[in-house]
Order: C-alpha cells, then structure tokens, then sequence
C-alpha cells in the first residue's frame, strides 16, 4: 500500500473549506501526532489516504465556491457607501468590528455585501439575524435583488417553519432565535465563517445570549468574524465587552422632519382609548392639510391597531388605503405595505416598523410615544408587557421612519417635556425579563446551569435575584434543579 505523504496534507489543510479544516487537523493529530512516518499501520495509511482525498475535494469545492462568489455593487446614494472602504478593511483586520448607522444608512442591506468584498462566505456562510421574521425575508429578498441573484440561491433566508436557502449559498438570513437554536445543535456554528447581529440595540433576550455565546466562540474559533450593528446603541459599552472592538459610525440620510408635540393643555386624560382618538385626529389632520405622502401610525398593542383602523376606515377617505401591520399577520398579509397601493397609505404597526423594517413611500408618522415593553417585577418574580412609554432613541427611530425621501412631519402625541424626561435607551430585555422566559435558556451551549447564562452584560443586583427560578408555588422544576 503506497505511502502517503503527511508533509503534503498539512499542507493542504489550510486551503480547505473551514468546517473541514478544523476536523482535518484534529484527525491528522489523533492519527499521527509526532509518530514516525515508517511506524504507520495499515489502517492508519488508509484513514490518512480517506483524509487526504477529503481534504483535495473540500479545496476544489473553496476554489469553485471563490469563482462563482457574487460580486456585490454598492449604490452610490446610501451613506454607508461612503465608509465602504474603511468597513471592509475592518472586517479583514479585525475580528469583533461594530457598526453605529442612524436610520437609512443601508447598513442592513449593505454589510453582508461588503462581507463578501472582503472574500468572507467562503468558508461558511455570511451569517445575519434580524429580531422579525418579516425583518429576515425582506431584507433577503433586497439583498437577492441586488446582487441579480434569485431569493434562495446565493443569498435566502430562514425563518421558524419556513426556510429559502441553498446548501452552497453565500448570505444567510435568520431571525436571532434561529441562530440560537442552531447553536444547541452545532455549538461551533461550523456552517458560518462571518456572523452579523443586527438591530442589536433591541436587547432581546435572545439578542444578549447569542452576543454572549459568540463572545465565548470567538476564544475557540479564531477564524471567525463577528459584526454587531445598531441603529441607536451604546457603542462604548459593547466595545469595552468585545475587547475594545472599533467602532464605525454612520450617518443617515435624513431630509428635514418638522416635529410637533402635544401641548399641555392637549395631553389626554387617563380614558384607555385617548391615544387612539389622539392618532385618529392627527391622521385626520393630515389627510386633510397634506394631500400627497403615506403616514405611518404608530400604536402599542394589536387591538389598538383594529381599533384606529377602524376609526380611519369610518371617516371615508378618498383613495386612502388602511393597512394594519403586527407580528401575527400572515407573510402575505404583511408583505401588503411594501407593494405599490392604488392610492395614498395609511399604516398602522406596533414597533416592528420602528427599526426592523423599512417601508417606503413615508412621509409622516404620528407616535404615540407606546409600546408594550416587558417588566419584571422582583417581590413575585414574574414578568409583565404593559403599555409603557418609549425612550428617547426608540422616539427618534420612529421619527426616523419620516424624511427618507423628502421633507417629512412627526406627530408626537405627547409633551416635549415628557420627552425630555425619558430615558435614553429602552433597558435591556434581560434586566426586565426572566431567563426562563426564553426556551434555550435550559439548554445554551456552554452555559452549565441557569445561573450562569452567558449575557453579555448580566443584571445585576438584588432586584434581579432569583429570576432564574419559577414563582414560589409553582413548582414546575424538579427539585434537584
């Protein structure tokens, strides 16, 4: 049986796909090690043989795969075109980068193609988790379409029950709760070479256990890039929790917005429905002060948005479409506000509009400064979602939405002082929520018990104590646990 030569498959290794580099290596060493080529067994030159033929196959297919590697072009108007350079170095340079871009940067749109420029997705997947389904196959179908490819081939999507994503494609995109559970099955996330973490301003909690789970993943897989990207984020602490990662800023494209506040004699009184009412005389307004231009409508729960549909629907406008927009409409349901309507549109959408997507064509947006936000109280350790205001940078995302295409109006059904008087940042979901609220917190890779879920900035304090355990009572964990 002819020798092989093991100089020869060390040699190959480094050009082969990186899933198959990394096993290559562990099995050359278990098979040889330091052991003396002429101390060879018969068996151990057939599995060296199996493994060399391996190797040549994984490097013909990374040379294929860098032939038929889409070449991305960048359109000249989007603002993060201008950092293009500076970004695409830094993902060569660096193995954590983060990137700030205000709304309509295109940095959604735009990062995973400069990824490819910078000769990522050969060895894996280019890897980017959006927190909405609606959010991942929207932007997929964008990318597709921009690289003239078909959605499904070299750029598709994944998303719970439903996936479009050829086996030798380039760009992935998923929501953040797949990407956690892939992470359960292949802890190593072999299929990816670059993974993106977008809107990671939201701080779900699925959000903070996959920057924690990368954070660790990245001691063990040196080849592997991470960018974190954000619409509103504190970049200096993510930095300092990512080794001092750089930071790149963008801007937005922004055209003037004009900015209305409720005055104090204006501000409703404590009946439930005066938001409503509020939003629906604000569009009224505007319908009837601004002929031409969408209006996007902002409220905090699902029956709020029938309930101001309903009222818009009742006052018979003329060529004004109504359009209801929340996460449990279907996809073809929601996919409704981004196709072309016969007339002007009204959409009405909790705040899954407010970063996650971008619908065009708007040019006012009335906020009603509510969101269903989660709360957690520490004397009963449960959770809540009640209506509570918005921070200031969740405001001015939803402002954001305005002035994309020209001058735009924002509608805020609330004081400025009370504006003024928020908080920056909403707080994060794993300083209001319990752990156990998330079904992978049982069972992440690499986090041993509950106790230590791997947050990339845990809550800390007596007020968070105990979250991990049920409500006294309950008892639906083993006593052993």
């Amino acid at each position: 049986m002819q020798q092989p030569d093991i100089k020869k498959i060390r040699n190959l290794i480094p050009h082969a796909r990186g899933p198959e580099r990394r096993a290559a290596r562990r099995n050359l060493n278990r098979l040889v090690g330091n052991q003396a080529h002429s101390a060879l067994s018969p068996d151990q030159i057939r599995k060296l043989i199996a493994l060399e033929t391996r190797l040549r196959a994984s490097v013909a297919a990374r040379h294929a795969r860098i032939k038929s590697r889409p070449v991305p072009a960048f359109p000249a108007e989007l603002p993060i075109t201008i950092k293009k350079d500076d970004i695409i170095r830094a993902i060569r340079r660096h193995p954590v980068i983060i990137v700030a871009g205000e709304t309509g940067s295109g940095k959604t749109t735009q990062i995973p193609k400069f990824c490819l420029a910078a000769g990522r997705g050969i060895d894996g997947f280019i890897g980017c988790t959006q927190p909405r389904r609606i959010a991942a196959t929207t932007v997929a179908r964008r990318i597709a379409a921009e690289l003239d490819e078909p959605l499904g081939k070299a750029v598709g999507y994944k998303i719970r029950f439903q996936e479009k994503m050829a086996t030798d494609g380039y760009i992935k995109i998923m929501t953040d709760g797949v990407l956690l559970a892939e992470a359960q099955g292949d802890p190593w996330l072999n299929s990816y070479d670059t993974l993106i973490v977008d809107e990671a301003h939201e701080r779900s909690l699925n959000i903070d256990f996959l920057l924690g789970i990368l954070k660790d993943l990245r001691r063990k897989r040196q080849d592997l890039k991470l960018i974190i990207t954000s619409a509103t984020i504190d970049t200096e602490k993510f930095s300092k929790a990512f080794d001092n990662a750089p930071v790149i800023e963008v801007s937005g494209r922004m055209y003037p917005v004009d900015v209305h506040y409720l005055t104090p004699d204006d501000t409703p009184d404590s009946d439930e429905h005066s938001h409503i009412e509020l939003a629906a005389a604000a569009v009224d307004r505007l319908v009837r002060e601004n002929p031409f231009g969408d209006i996007l409508v902002f409220m905090p729960t699902e029956q709020g948005i029938r309930e101001t549909t309903e009222l818009i629907e009742g006052r018979g406008y003329k060529g004004v479409v109504s359009m209801p927009l929340f996460a449990r409409l279907t996809a073809a349901q929601q996919a409704r506000v981004f196709a072309p309507a016969p007339g002007r549109k009204i959409i009405i959408a909790t705040n899954i509009a407010e970063t996650s997507i971008t619908i065009p064509g708007i040019r006012y947006v009335v906020d009603t400064g509510l969101a269903r936000i989660s709360r957690y109280m520490p004397r009963s350790r449960t959770t809540a979602l009640p209506v509570s205001p918005i921070s200031k940078s969740s405001a001015d995302q939803r402002m954001g939405r305005c002035g994309r295409v020209e001058n735009g109006i924002c509608f805020r059904l609330y004081t400025e002082a009370d504006y003024d008087s928020r908080p920056l940042y909403t707080s994060p979901r794993n300083f209001t929520r319990q752990p156990g609220g998330s079904h992978f917190a049982d069972d992440l890779p690499e986090t041993g018990q509950r106790g230590d879920l791997p947050f990339y900035r845990p809550a800390r304090g007596k007020k968070y104590q105990g979250r991990d355990r049920p409500p006294a009572g309950i008892g639906c964990y083993p006593a052993d646990r």
